[in-house]
């Protein structure tokens, strides 16, 4: 026989439920969503090819990231990395707002320059950046950001080639463009990252044969595994005595 439905208490419980929204369901995902906690540090790398193999595991930008994200835990810190290959200044001020202003970063290290040279000297159908297109190109960039609130951290154009003494043209050529970025760093008030000089000491000790590629580069410009590690190291020290301020 079956047991009697009490209706009277089971419109009770209905109406109870009905009052208090229920089991959990789609009101309550709005609620759940406002608890996951927004970065308060967004950092985006901006570059070219170099920044875009950073992404990768293993490379400059990963290590970074995970670094920083051991240091600074709870999804308070992210970091973006933006980089196309082939890309130079003209390039980067033209995806300003897409790659880098869309995000509302706190943090933007710029790191070009390679191309800007080397497309003068190496391949057919590019060229690289005129010196006063260059330099203009990186205040634009810069005084966009800060108006922006942005903290802006320009890096001077690494190698190309591992032997930073050459007197080969495009070598020559690359120092002055460091040049040009750290001139443009102190006017504008970006803070300077100087890996140029940074190579210039590790190659110093670490290649005595001059060799053109194989100690941080995999062909002269591009990082190889301790290259991405050297670098990144560079970054974190670089970064965290921003973000200590």
């Amino acid at each position: 026989m079956r047991n009697p439905v009490h209706r009277p208490a089971l419109l009770s419980v209905l109406l109870a439920l009905i009052l208090t929204g229920g089991c959990a369901g789609e009101e309550d995902a709005p609620e759940a969503a406002d608890t996951q906690p927004t970065p308060a540090i967004r950092i985006v790398f901006f570059g070219d090819s170099i920044t875009e193999a950073g992404v990768f595991p293993g490379g400059y930008v990963t290590l970074a990231s995970e670094a920083l994200t051991e240091q600074y835990p709870g999804g308070t810190v992210e970091v973006i990395g933006a980089g196309i290959s082939g890309h130079k200044v003209p390039d980067l001020q033209e995806r300003l707002d897409r790659d880098v202003l869309v995000h509302d970063p706190t943090h933007v290290v710029i790191y070009i320059g390679i191309n800007d040279v080397w497309h003068f000297y190496e391949f057919d159908h590019v060229t690289g950046t005129e010196r006063e297109v260059f330099e203009e190109g990186l205040h634009d960039l810069i005084s966009t950001m800060q108006g922006a609130g942005i903290h802006v951290s320009l890096c001077t154009p690494s190698v190309i080639g591992e032997d930073p003494a050459s007197d080969t043209e495009v070598n020559r050529a690359l120092m002055e463009y460091a040049d040009i970025s750290r001139a443009v760093a102190e006017t504008s008030g970006a803070t300077l990252c100087d890996l140029r000089a940074a190579f210039e000491d590790h190659l110093a000790a670490h290649n005595p044969d001059k060799r053109y590629e194989g100690v941080l580069t995999t062909d002269g410009v591009h990082l190889n595994e301790e290259g991405n590690r050297f670098v990144a190291d560079l970054m974190l020290e670089h970064l965290e005595r921003l973000l200590e301020q």
